[in-house]
C-alpha cells in the first residue's frame, strides 16, 4: 500500500481524519526517485477509475488506478511520474452500471479558470508563511469573545476592478491584498470576510453554489497566491474570515452530484437529498466519510491558511429536515419532527475540532430562526459555534430605519427589542451583501427622506448599530452610502466619493469604527448585561434612544444619545449614573460630516437633576438626526 494507509482508512470510515487533505486528491511527491504525482479518491460505487489529463493528453486507457485493499472502502490510488505543477486533470469513472463520468477532484488543491472544469495539481505546501507573531497573538488571546470585532464583508472580484482591460480586470489576490488592506487599515475594520472563495462554476452564485471544497477559486489567481493575501492582512493586524457552505452543493455535473454513479455525497433519499427551491443537493451529514470531507475543508482553510474564522451559510436550512419543503418532500427523524439530528451532531463535532484544535478561531452561524443555543456549549446541549448572526436584530432594524420618522414612534420597540434576548446567545449584528440585492435598495436608499435627509438618517443608524451590543458587520460600499444595489458584474461606485455627502459619510463611519476599536466598552461584555444600560429605551415620543457601554474596569464608559427624527431638541435633557464630567467625543452635527458645525463645548458636568429615573443629568442641545457620544 502506498500513500493512504490502514490507519488513514480506518480515520476516514470514522470521519476523524483531519489531515484527510494531505491524503485524497493529488499530491506532488517521489517514488522510486522518480518525481511525479500520487493521486488518490474514494468512489467506493466505481467498477474502474482512470486519471486522464494533459500529461496523457486525455487518453482513457493509460492511468487505470488500482483500488486499495480493503477493497469495500472504495479507494483508489495512483502515482504517475512526470506529472507536472499546473497539469490538468480529472477522474474517468466507470459506474457499475458501465457509463462513464468526468469528474473533477473532489479534494483538489486547484482548479481550471472557468468555464473550464477540469482541476489542476499544485504543491500547496511551498509557501512560508511571516505571519508568526499574528498566529502567536490569536494562540495565546486570552479571551476572543472580549475582542473587537469589526468586519468588512467584501466580494473580491467586484470590490474593485483595473480599468479598461479585456478580461473581467479582477485583482488577484496579490493586489487585493494590498489595496484591502491599505483601505481597511484607513477606515478601521478590524476583519475581513471574504464571500465566495472555495472553487464555484458560475459567477452569479457568488460562490455559495460549491464545487471545490478544498481550493480558493483560480479567477483570482493561485493557492499560493491566496496564502500571500492571508499572509500579509494578517502581518498588517486584520483578520480573515471565510464564507463556508456545508449547506448544500450544485448539480454540475463535474461536481460531486451522483460522483461515482450512485448518491455518495448527497442523501440518496431525495426528499432529504434535494433542496426543491434551489436545485442543489443536501450533503449526507450521517455518512462519517461525508462529515470528514466537510471537516476536513474547513481545516484545510483554518490550519493550512491560516484562516481566523469561517462564517456557515445557511445554517437553518441544515437543522431543519422541513427547510423550504412542502409536505411529501420530506422525512421526519426517528422522532417523528423536522430536526436534522445528523446535522445537529455534525456542528457540536466540526465547531468543537475547529475551536478546540485551534485557540482563537471562531465558527459564525448564519442561523435565521429561533433555534436555541446556537453558541451554547456542545455538553449543554448546545451547537458550539463562537457566534450567531443577529438576523432577528437585522430586520427589526431596517424596518424601523425605512419607516418615515413621523411613524417612527410607533415602532419604537423594534429598535429596543433584541437587547431583551441578547444574552441567549454570542451575536453579530450584520447588514450584510443579502440586505442591497434583488430590489432590496443599498442601505441609503432603504432610508427615507429626500437628498441629505438620507444621509442624516444613515449615519444615526450606524452609529445606533456600531453602540448596540454585538460584534459587527457590514457590506462594502455602505460605508460609503453606495446608492446602486450591489452586483457582482461591475466594481463598486467608487466615484461617489467625489461627492460631499458620500465622503463624509466615509468620515463619520470611519470614526466610527476607529472609536469601537479605541474603546473597551464598546465590545468587553457584548452580551452580558455588565456592559449596557438604558438610560431611556422608552422615549418613543420623540424617538431619541440613550444608552450606556460600560467596560470591565468601569473606566472610559460611554453614553450614547441617537435622534431618529427630524426635530432638534434644544432642550434636550439627559439622564446618567454618575456625577461626573462627561467629554463629548462624536458630534454628528460637526461639519466635517456634513453638519452646521455649531458650536458646542466638549464637556458637560452632569448635576444633581432628577431625569430618565436618573438622579443626575446633563442638558445637551441635540441637532436634528443628532448622534452625541460622551466618555465617562
Amino acid at each position: 500500500m502506498g500513500n493512504f494507509t490502514e490507519l488513514d482508512m480506518y480515520l476516514f470510515g470514522q470521519g476523524t481524519h483531519y489531515d484527510i487533505y494531505k491524503k485524497l486528491g493529488a499530491h506532488p511527491t517521489e517514488m522510486k526517485k522518480k518525481k511525479g504525482v500520487l493521486f488518490d479518491v474514494w468512489a467506493p460505487h466505481a467498477a474502474k477509475v482512470w486519471v486522464i489529463g494533459t500529461f496523457n493528453d486525455w487518453d482513457e486507457t493509460v492511468h487505470e488506478m488500482e483500488r486499495l485493499e480493503p477493497l469495500e472502502m472504495g479507494i483508489y490510488e495512483l502515482f504517475i511520474p512526470d506529472v507536472e505543477e499546473g497539469d490538468m486533470y480529472k477522474y474517468l469513472i466507470e459506474t457499475e452500471e458501465g457509463e462513464r463520468l468526468y469528474k473533477a477532484d473532489p479534494y483538489a488543491n486547484y482548479a481550471e479558470l472557468r468555464p473550464g472544469t477540469a482541476s489542476r495539481v499544485f504543491d500547496i505546501t511551498k509557501f512560508k508563511w511571516t505571519d508568526k507573531v499574528w498566529m502567536k497573538k490569536r494562540e495565546e488571546m486570552e479571551d476572543p469573545y472580549a475582542q473587537p470585532m469589526s468586519i468588512y464583508e467584501v466580494h473580491i472580484g467586484s470590490w474593485m476592478r483595473h480599468p479598461c482591460r479585456e478580461d473581467e480586470g479582477f485583482y488577484t489576490y496579490r493586489q487585493a491584498a494590498e489595496a484591502l488592506t491599505k483601505y481597511v487599515k484607513e477606515m478601521g475594520y478590524t476583519h475581513v470576510e471574504l464571500m465566495g472563495i472555495s472553487e464555484y462554476p458560475f459567477d452569479g452564485s457568488w460562490g455559495y453554489q460549491v464545487t471545490g471544497y478544498y481550493a480558493p477559486t483560480s479567477r483570482y489567481g493561485t493557492p499560493e497566491d491566496f496564502a500571500y493575501f492571508v499572509d500579509y492582512l494578517h502581518k498588517n493586524n486584520i483578520g480573515v474570515i471565510l464564507d463556508w457552505v456545508p449547506a448544500h452543493f450544485p448539480r454540475d455535473a463535474h461536481g460531486l452530484a451522483d460522483f461515482d454513479g450512485q448518491a455518495l455525497y448527497e442523501y440518496a433519499d431525495p426528499r432529504k437529498g434535494e433542496h426543491p427551491d434551489w436545485g442543489t443537493k443536501i450533503f449526507d451529514y450521517g455518512r462519517s466519510e461525508i462529515k470528514n470531507f466537510l471537516i476536513g475543508s474547513a481545516l484545510l482553510w483554518i490550519e493550512h491558511y491560516h484562516i481566523d474564522g469561517l462564517r456557515v451559510d445557511a445554517v437553518a436550512s441544515m437543522l431543519y429536515l422541513d427547510y423550504g419543503k412542502k409536505d411529501g418532500e420530506w422525512v421526519a427523524n426517528k422522532y417523528g419532527d423536522n430536526k436534522n439530528l445528523e446535522a445537529i451532531e455534525f456542528f457540536r463535532h466540526i465547531n468543537t475540532v475547529i475551536t478546540g484544535r485551534n485557540h482563537g478561531t471562531v465558527m459564525i452561524a448564519e442561523e435565521s430562526t429561533a433555534w436555541p443555543m446556537v453558541t451554547g456549549e456542545a455538553k449543554d446541549g448546545g451547537l458550539n459555534f463562537s457566534y450567531k448572526w443577529n438576523m432577528g436584530w437585522m430586520h427589526d432594524f431596517l424596518d424601523y430605519m425605512k419607516l418615515d420618522p413621523y411613524f417612527r414612534k410607533n415602532n419604537h420597540h423594534k429598535m429596543t427589542f433584541a437587547m431583551s434576548y441578547n444574552a441567549s446567545e454570542r451575536y453579530i449584528l450584520v447588514l450584510s451583501h443579502d440586505e442591497v440585492v434583488h430590489l432590496k435598495c443599498s442601505m441609503i436608499n432603504k432610508m427615507p427622506g429626500l437628498g441629505i435627509d438620507k444621509f442624516r438618517n444613515l449615519m444615526v443608524g450606524y452609529a445606533f448599530m456600531m453602540g448596540h451590543p454585538g460584534k459587527k458587520l457590514l457590506f462594502m460600499g455602505q460605508d460609503f452610502a453606495q446608492e446602486r444595489e450591489w452586483s457582482e458584474e461591475r466594481e463598486l461606485d467608487w466615484y461617489l466619493l467625489a461627492q460631499p455627502e458620500h465622503r463624509q459619510m466615509q468620515d463619520f463611519m470611519k470614526e466610527l469604527l476607529h472609536l469601537y476599536k479605541k474603546y473597551p466598552c464598546l465590545y468587553e461584555l457584548d452580551h452580558s448585561w455588565d456592559g449596557f444600560e438604558w438610560i431611556n429605551a422608552n422615549d418613543g415620543d420623540r424617538s431619541i434612544f440613550s444608552f450606556v457601554r460600560k467596560s470591565k474596569n468601569g473606566k472610559n464608559n460611554l453614553l450614547f444619545v441617537c435622534n431618529f427624527t427630524p426635530v432638534a431638541r434644544e432642550d434636550y435633557r439627559v439622564g446618567v449614573p454618575k456625577k461626573r464630567k462627561f467629554k463629548l467625543i462624536l458630534n454628528s452635527d460637526d461639519v466635517k460630516f456634513g453638519g452646521s458645525g455649531e458650536a458646542r463645548p466638549l464637556q458637560y458636568n452632569a448635576v444633581k437633576f432628577e431625569c430618565d429615573g436618573k438622579d443626575f443629568s446633563f442638558a445637551y442641545p441635540l441637532p436634528a438626526y443628532g448622534v452625541a457620544v460622551f466618555q465617562f
